[in-house]
């Protein structure tokens, strides 16, 4: 773990000592990254005004003093960052101002407001409308009164303060690991049922890097259940992205997703993040993505409704993924949108694996009739916060450079017990990537399973059935078992002996002759 990561999670303990009790741990969750968030929109303006202001000789207060220069410098930092904020509302002036115990929790909400108002009539409009709305300044759990809700919130803000987010680190994905490390820490409640939602970072970065293999460049990147967009932008490490396209369907993460999308200096005119349920009301219908990845809900509920039959993502396959059971329903949308030159890459449970009824009649047409499967992935179990469920990843592609065989690579014993999670180390990452670029068999890892052998299994793609790991037993030597016990017998009366001696010298009954 990185020095920056260990001082985060420390300074966030702190943090959620102080809110503990006062609510739980996903209602705190939202105060403290959307403070975070707040934090780097302040800090990222401050440098935009200044920049503007240089040629002038002005301070950012003093330009916003006059009416006139205050217009002028607002239009110049919407138009490149989207927002605008006044100096007295700024995060550093609300800290200061919180360690002199003064009354700052009205400006903060003021602060809040100005900036998804400064948005408006703008093009970044839709991008800041709402984005705070998760923080409730006036939550009875915050305090009975106003002045204790401002003491709350004013230890917040000063924890925060003291934090280095090191938004300037590309590598770093603060709002992703502050989130990782509140779900797991405080993975009870509403916390541990967001924890199965959340895709954990070595698994994001092997999606990632399935659907960028020999690119560069990547055109367009999209997630159907994009949560915080963690995994969008963990594209971008992989490869230039240059736009991003996902929708959610909880409010409270659509919010953050826009959030990181800003934390990441995606600029606004890059990213179009919508909130909605994918499957019943898709957002995206008219357009095609060159990388296609998610981590969607395991066989979450849909209506299964019969008008989707004449839905051109679901028509083609006859049959329609079961109401409880949506695994392929999210396949079928993620391989509408995908381009013909793209992959696809989607964390599901075994299930889809082996599923008869409907979801065997999916499977099969995507693989006899259109041959989009490419690979299956068996990932270790009890890798994602608040379930132990084994889980998969299949890698489709309308085109594909090896249209004869389909890869099974079984990465069930690639990962690193620790307190309540196995992890997958980069090195586990590494294998399993390298195994997919190379198409290679591997003894209990990995195998190129024939589309005969494919159709020998009447379509069921259950791992084990491809890649055998089965360790046979050493052979027991029952000769030296017995020779083992004989000795033992005949120590047990050395000792037997010895104790008889020593009782007989006190004069006491021996307990074991």
């Amino acid at each position: 773990m990185s020095e920056h990561k260990q001082e985060l999670e420390k300074k966030l303990w702190a943090i959620a000592n102080e809110l503990r009790g006062s609510m739980g741990a996903d209602e705190f969750r939202d105060y403290i990254l959307g403070l975070i968030f707040y934090k780097f929109l302040s800090e990222k303006i401050e440098k935009a005004a200044a920049e503007e202001l240089k040629d002038e000789n002005l301070t950012f207060l003093e330009a916003v003093s006059d009416e006139e220069t205050k217009k002028e410098l607002s239009e110049l930092v919407i138009d490149e960052l989207g927002y605008f904020i006044e100096p007295k509302y700024l995060f550093h002036n609300l800290a200061s101002r919180a360690r002199q115990k003064e009354f700052i929790i009205e400006d903060l909400g003021k602060g809040l407001k100005y900036i998804e108002e400064s948005a408006l009539g703008h093009e970044s409009e839709e991008d800041f409308t709402g984005l705070f709305v998760d923080i409730d300044l006036n939550s009875p759990r915050l305090g009975k009164n106003s002045d204790e809700k401002n003491k709350l919130i004013s230890e917040v803000i000063k924890h925060l303060a003291d934090i280095n987010f090191m938004y300037e680190d590309t590598e770093i994905d603060v709002l992703g690991d502050a989130y990782e490390y509140l779900i797991g820490e405080f993975a009870s409640g509403a916390g541990k049922k967001a924890g199965e939602f959340y895709t954990p970072q070595q698994v994001s970065k092997i999606l990632a890097k399935l659907v960028t293999v020999n690119k560069n460049k990547i055109k367009s990147a999209y997630d159907p259940t994009c949560g915080s967009g963690s995994l969008l932008l963990r594209i971008s490490k992989e490869a230039e992205v240059a736009d991003f396209y996902g929708q959610e369907k909880n409010n409270t993460t659509y919010n953050l997703a826009r959030m990181n999308m800003i934390l990441h200096n995606v600029n606004f005119n890059n990213f179009n993040i919508m909130q909605g349920d994918t499957l019943e009301d898709p957002q995206h219908l008219n357009k095609r993505f060159e990388a296609v990845v998610a981590n969607p809900p395991f066989s979450a509920k849909w209506s299964a409704n019969q008008t989707f039959l004449s839905d051109e993502r679901f028509a083609d396959y006859g049959k329609l993924a079961p109401k409880t059971k949506a695994d392929f329903a999210f396949v079928q949308h993620m391989l509408y949108q995908l381009d013909d030159n793209g992959t696809m890459a989607t964390v599901l449970p075994h299930g889809v694996l082996f599923r008869g009824a409907a979801e065997g009649v999916i499977r099969k047409y995507l693989i006899k009739d259109k041959n989009y499967l490419d690979a299956v992935i068996g990932l270790p179990a009890n890798i994602f916060y608040g379930t132990s469920i084994p889980t998969c990843i299949l890698v489709l592609k309308k085109q594909r450079t090896n249209p004869d065989d389909i890869l099974f690579i079984d990465a069930s014993n690639l990962f690193e017990k620790q307190k309540n999670q196995n992890i997958l180390k980069d090195e586990h990452v590494n294998k399993i990537i390298e195994t997919y670029k190379n198409r290679e068999d591997m003894d209990k890892f990995s195998h190129k399973a024939t589309m005969k052998e494919i159709i020998e299994n009447d379509y069921n793609l259950n791992i084990p059935r491809y890649v055998d790991t089965f360790e046979e037993e050493e052979p027991i030597d029952l000769d030296m078992v017995v020779n083992e016990i004989l000795k033992i017998d005949e120590d047990m009366k050395e000792i037997d002996a010895e104790i008889k001696k020593y009782c007989d010298e006190l004069k006491i009954k021996a307990p074991l002759v």
